[in-house]
């Protein structure tokens, strides 16, 4: 870090000791608890999603990113961008020069980026991931938490006789450091108003009367858990739609599965859910919301597992799909549903209360 220190570095007094060299870095962390600043430096600045103004200064970081040198998306640039996207905390500190090894430790712990005065974003060890320019160094490597590289080693490893092979340069799904889910009784309420659409959807298609799930008197709890893009979709389905809509039934599961109801079953990605045993296994929660205090979600590492491979496999199903390719054990259906139902169970976009109705799959 010797030419770092001699390039941003400025001089300060400090009492009577002779000049040292600093810098002012803007670190942006994605760890859930931000672990203390414990390396010498003045704050200039700390917040935490909390805080209304850091999601729109994100956006804004974000596309500064996206903005440098041609634009053009590259892996550096990739993996910044979902980097960014996972940001719970930014702090704004003045560092000497010398100290620079200790910020790198606080960094790694943090996963956290690194922002500097000549425009550029670094690496916790300061290799530089984009220049104000757009270049990258490539052996810059963005920090992911240990459990999440570990987690996306063993679904590589489980998904290696798929084609297309899932490459091994994606990311990592976010780590449990990272992590915060969604309440049980919003993900029981969620689940409910899915169930809700996909028998109305199916009724649609059909011709004939929805299931129970999709009764304002045996699922008043998803009645009432409808965005309101579902409560127009369900008072005038539209042939278009529902199809579509009939595939929420695997969304409903997803998050059935995450709140551990024996019926939903997540293992296999190319098999339909029994809907009617779905549907036996949670009616009585339809009915009686105030049952929810009882639910607990599934361990954290579980939910990430289930993340991380569902997202490969999302990729396999668009890469499939753009190359014509036949695909023997996932049903691309099935997995776009799971992959909506994780990403907004585990607050795929920087943790916010993102509607369901806008949340994203990018693969």
């Amino acid at each position: 870090m010797d030419i770092l220190r001699r390039l941003f570095g400025r001089s300060r007094e400090r009492s009577e000791a002779a000049p040292v060299e600093t810098l002012i870095v803007n670190a942006y962390a994605t760890v859930r608890d931000l672990p203390p600043l414990d390396f010498p430096h003045e704050l200039f600045g700390r917040r935490d999603l909390s805080d209304p103004e850091l999601a729109p200064h994100l956006e804004g970081f974000i596309g500064y990113v996206m903005g440098r040198g041609d634009g053009q998306m590259t892996a550096s640039r990739y993996h910044l961008w979902r980097h960014l996207q996972r940001v719970r905390n930014h702090v704004s500190v003045e560092v000497v020069t010398v100290d620079l090894d200790d910020v790198e430790a606080w960094a790694n712990a943090a996963n956290a980026v690194l922002f500097l005065p000549d425009g550029s974003v670094r690496a916790p060890d300061m290799k530089v991931v984009i220049s104000a320019e757009g270049e990258s160094d490539p052996a810059a490597v963005l920090p992911y938490p240990p459990d999440a590289v570990a987690r996306r080693a063993r679904t590589l490893d489980r998904l290696q006789e798929m084609e297309p092979k899932p490459p091994a340069a994606m990311p990592p799904a976010i780590g449990e450091a990272e992590l915060v889910l969604r309440r049980p009784g919003d993900v029981l309420r969620r689940a409910l108003a899915l169930l809700y659409v996909a028998a109305h959807g199916q009724a649609h298609a059909t011709g004939g009367e929805p299931i129970a799930a999709g009764q304002p008197a045996c699922n008043p709890v998803g009645l009432d858990a409808l965005t309101p893009r579902e409560t127009g979709q369900v008072r005038a389905v539209a042939a278009e739609d529902a199809f579509a809509m009939t595939w929420r039934y695997e969304a409903a599961n997803t998050l059935f599965w995450a709140l551990g109801i024996d019926a939903a079953r997540i293992a296999e990605s190319d098999r339909l859910i029994d809907v009617d045993a779905l549907w036996r296994s949670v009616a009585a929660l339809a009915s009686d919301g105030s049952a929810s205090g009882e639910l607990r979600l599934r361990p954290s590492g579980e939910i990430l597992d289930a993340l991380d491979r569902v997202w490969r496999e999302h990729w396999i199903v668009r890469q499939a799909r753009q190359k014509d390719l036949r695909l023997e054990s996932l049903n691309g259906d099935v997995v776009a549903e799971r992959h909506v139902a994780l990403n907004w169970l585990t607050r795929f976009q920087n943790g916010h209360e993102t509607a369901w109705d806008d949340i994203d799959t990018p693969t």
